[in-house]
Formats: C-alpha cells, structure tokens, sequence
C-alpha cells in the first residue's frame, strides 16, 4: 500500500509536517518494503488552491492513504473525490508516522480538522 506522508525533509527521519498544501515535501511510502520516494511539493508557495494542488499530486503518484497533521475541506474533498483515506493529527518522524498507522494506531478521519487556507503564512 502506498502511503503519503507530508514531510519537512526528504528522509523517513524527517518530521512530519502539520500542514497539508503548504509542507515542503512528500514522502512516498511502500508499507510493505518500506521504500520511499521525496516529492517536492510544488504547491507550498501558490497564493491559493494549494491543497488541491497537492491532493491532485499525490494522487498521481499513487497514494491510497494520505499522513498529515492538519487537512483543509477543499483538500479533503479532493482527496476524498480521487479515493485517498485521510490521517489528520499525525507527527514524529516520517518512520514513526507510517509505523503507527501500519500497528492500527492512526485512525482515519471522515473530514477536514481545519478551515480554508490555514496553512497560509499571515
């Protein structure tokens, strides 16, 4: 199963990153092997639709599950339109994150945690 994991780095000992359309990268994990793949993110900077942007991102790589801190309703929905499962409240390391979910830990969620455009710097 491929997981989606927003990170602060680009390793599995990076930190997760609470936000969703803003975080600096992916990590693209393969629960079964553990083999991963950095996506920048190449949504953080846009002044607006950064969630779905992202969403339509992992998306194309294939995530069935999405890891994050913190998701967006227009994020949500988008990510609930292209059939990925939803893990808000997540941290530690990317590592930690995926073995939490993997031991039944991380629950998934039925909507978004925050409003629009949280992620955004003031």
């Amino acid at each position: 199963m491929k997981l989606a994991v927003t990170a602060k780095g680009t390793t599995l000992e990076s930190q997760v990153d609470p936000r969703f359309g803003r975080c600096a990268a992916f990590i693209i994990v393969e629960t079964d092997d553990m083999s991963f793949e950095a996506v920048d993110n190449s949504s953080a900077a846009a002044g607006g639709g950064a969630g779905i942007q992202a969403a339509q991102q992992i998306a194309e790589k294939g995530a069935e599950i999405l890891l994050t801190g913190n998701c967006g309703p227009n994020a949500f929905k988008t990510l609930e339109a292209a059939g990925i499962k939803v893990a808000i409240g997540v941290s530690g390391s990317i590592k930690e994150a995926v073995e939490q979910y993997k031991n039944g830990v991380t629950e998934l969620t039925g909507g978004a945690n925050v409003k629009s455009h949280n992620g955004m710097k003031a």
